[in-house]
């Protein structure tokens, strides 16, 4: 059968039964969402999405955010219907060895796939992040008659987004900022993994949204394409609130079996139920075929030319007549601030006076950074409710307001909101324009732990300030005194930590995140003063391979290696130089970043640390990590439990992280016959 006119529902059919077949074909995944908010998905994609398939990358697309992930397939049809480099072989391939249409959404391996989602509600933290990025930037930008700068940013969520936590830290500040083009379709099919929500999801969604400051549009009957249009365009209206659509949707639409029940939630509906949802919905079509008709309907390649074509037209006659802006913002946009950054901490280094103070590393990291977002635009800011602690607030910080639109607002007080500061971190990161660096004490980088990890998953370059990094915070005590933290974040794929030992370290630090643009940064830094360490030129320079002999063990040819990081490096030079009384020959080494360390050549690595040559690594944290730097024959000088109220001072001496302790690790260990541990 072929159509001449398609009906709205036969176009939306064709986002069911695409999906329906890659779940089939894969055995496995999440029929039931594409199948109830296809409706939805085919008003927004089709009237309203200013996109262009042929330049996924386009900067003023329109945003579209697919939260409730588990529903891939929805966003692979759409993305494959209107025209991008997604094959219906793709499809095929959805959830196998090296497709690129993978179980979730997977950002960097689909052409149109904005962010990583599948952990529920950070897709829509992401979102506010997204329209947060594109008001600063049109106030930044835009001039009367040229917004360079307009485009909506638009979000998929269910049940389960707004169960999560993170959607009430996202969505408070998305409410509080006014992001007016922020738009997002909840789709309220009543229905999770375990059954009917009613047991445990009695929330009164729209009360709750509108105590944020949302807009919101309820009754939407999320089959009837003209309730759904009438609603987008009261939603579009509303240029001061952001909107939240409240559309009522059956979830698996058109299963006359298994419709409105959690069967048809995460698992294929089978050959039979596929056979009977074709004759209930009239689909006579096999497998992945889509009649031409229904494909040329959806095709958005020819509308997207245009979109993107009246943008550039425009963009031409804005770089006419303001050429320096122009320049600024396709360098924001399109090349990062990494070269720029380099020789800003270059000069940063060349003022060595206050680099010989003693000092907190979060007070360096304030220095570095009183510098950096002065001559550093992309650079936005923020903390946890915690700046005047972490120290990220400098002279020219101008925080975002709802009803800022100067264009110099260049940080943001999140609150006491760690997971929604580090998602929504993400999302600035994701849509462009700006190098997000949010702060909080490292303890409570357990909050916003997914959300690291989804920074590192899809290489976005952010930048973690977590101070209070050790027991050194003291008296606060063990809720506050992170043990295992720099532990979890060295473990995660792609993150890189650094947790310096002085100021100079700490500028390495900051250099280096701002020039890997391609993986987050932690910075683990001390609330308590560090004395400036005495290093070599050369020494200085091997700063940035993230571990590097620091003081040498006299004559060169050293007994031991002592490893430290941090505030632990001072303890570990006073060791060197009581074992050198003793006889004992003490190279120290600093590695403020393992995770740096482990990436540098093998040759190098074993310059630093030598086989054959027994260690002993020292840091008031977890000691396990160690194990795999100083091998069985070595030592740890570390911690194995949590930390007490007490001052800073007393804990270290009372928890045996002392000058005295390393002294006998060393020679306990120098008692046992050496092994490789190369």
């Amino acid at each position: 059968m072929s159509y001449v006119n398609p009906t709205r529902l036969e176009l939306a059919n064709a986002i069911r039964f695409l999906a329906i077949d890659a779940v089939q074909a894969a055995n496995s995944g999440h029929p039931g969402m594409p199948m109830g908010m296809a409706d939805i998905a085919e008003v927004l994609w089709r009237k309203y999405m200013m996109h262009n398939p042929s330049a996924p990358d386009w900067v003023n697309r329109d945003r579209f955010v697919l939260s409730n992930g588990h529903g891939s397939m929805l966003l692979y049809a759409v993305l494959h219907l209107t025209g991008y480099e997604l094959s219906i072989d793709d499809l095929k391939g959805f959830r196998k060895w090296q497709s690129i249409t993978p179980g979730h959404p997977e950002r960097g391996l689909t052409p149109g796939v904005e962010t990583t989602t599948g952990p529920l509600g950070q897709g829509l933290a992401n979102a506010v992040g997204m329209a947060l990025a594109e008001r600063l930037l049109a106030a930044q930008f835009n001039e009367p008659g040229f917004d360079i700068v307009d485009h909506y940013t638009y979000v998929f969520l269910g049940d389960g987004c707004l169960m999560e936590g993170v959607s009430h830290e996202a969505c408070s500040l998305a409410g509080t900022w006014g992001l007016g083009k922020l738009i997002a379709f909840y789709d309220d099919n009543g229905i999770s993994i375990d059954g009917h929500v009613e047991g445990w999801f009695t929330d009164q969604t729209a009360m709750r949204f509108r105590a944020y400051g949302w807009h919101v549009v309820e009754g939407v009957d999320g089959h009837d394409p003209l309730s759904v249009e009438r609603a987008i365009d009261k939603a579009r209206a509303e240029r001061d609130r952001p909107s939240l659509i409240c559309c009522k949707t059956v979830i698996g639409h058109g299963s006359p079996n298994r419709a409105g029940s959690r069967d048809v939630h995460g698992a294929p509906l089978g050959a039979s139920e596929v056979a009977a949802t074709r004759e209930y919905l009239g689909w006579s079509h096999a497998p992945f075929e889509i009649p031409d008709a229904i494909r040329g309907a959806w095709d958005a390649r020819a509308a997207g030319r245009d979109y993107h074509m009246i943008w550039r037209t425009l963009f031409e006659a804005y770089r006419t007549r303001f050429p320096e802006k122009a320049s600024r913002f396709e360098l924001r946009m399109h090349s990062g601030c990494s070269e720029r950054s380099a020789d800003v901490i270059e000069s940063l280094l060349e003022r060595s006076d206050w680099f010989e103070q003693k000092m907190a590393t979060r007070k360096a990291s304030q220095k570095c950074l009183e510098l950096l977002v002065a001559q550093i635009p992309e650079l936005l800011g923020g903390s946890a409710d915690l700046a005047p602690s972490n120290l990220t607030m400098v002279p020219t910080s101008r925080a975002v307001a709802a009803d800022d639109r100067s264009g110099h607002a260049n940080y943001i007080h999140y609150g006491v909101r760690e997971f929604g500061m580090a998602a929504i971190m993400n999302g600035l990161a994701l849509h462009g324009g700006f190098l997000p660096y949010g702060g909080t004490f490292l303890v409570f980088s357990d909050y916003a732990k997914n959300a690291l990890r989804m920074a590192a998953l899809m290489h976005l370059q952010c930048v973690y300030v977590f101070t209070h990094d050790s027991i050194g915070l003291g008296e606060d005590g063990p809720t506050h005194q992170p043990v295992e933290h720099a532990a979890m974040l060295r473990m995660i794929p792609g993150m890189n930590v650094w947790r310096p030992a002085d100021a100079v370290e700490t500028a390495f630090s900051w250099a280096v995140a701002l020039e890997t643009t391609d993986s987050p940064t932690a910075l683990l830094l001390s609330r308590q003063n560090l004395p400036p360490l005495s290093r070599t030129a050369q020494a200085r320079k091997q700063i940035r391979q993230g571990g590097y002999v620091l003081s040498e063990a006299t004559g060169g040819k050293p007994d031991i290696v002592l490893i430290a990081t941090g505030s632990e490096v001072e303890l570990a030079l006073k060791a060197q130089a009581e074992l050198a009384d003793q006889g004992i020959a003490a190279r120290v080494v600093s590695m403020p970043s393992t995770t740096t360390f482990d990436k540098q050549p093998l040759a190098y690595q074993l310059s630093v640390l030598p086989p054959k040559i027994r260690r002993v690594a020292v840091e008031a944290a977890a000691s396990d990590f160690w194990r795999k730097y100083v091998g069985l024959s070595g030592a740890v000088v570390g911690l194995s439990h949590f930390g007490e109220s007490a001052a800073a001072e007393v804990l270290y001496e009372e928890f045996g992280i002392t000058v005295s302790a390393i002294v006998s690790a060393v020679c306990s260990t120098l008692e046992v016959e050496p092994d490789t541990v190369d």
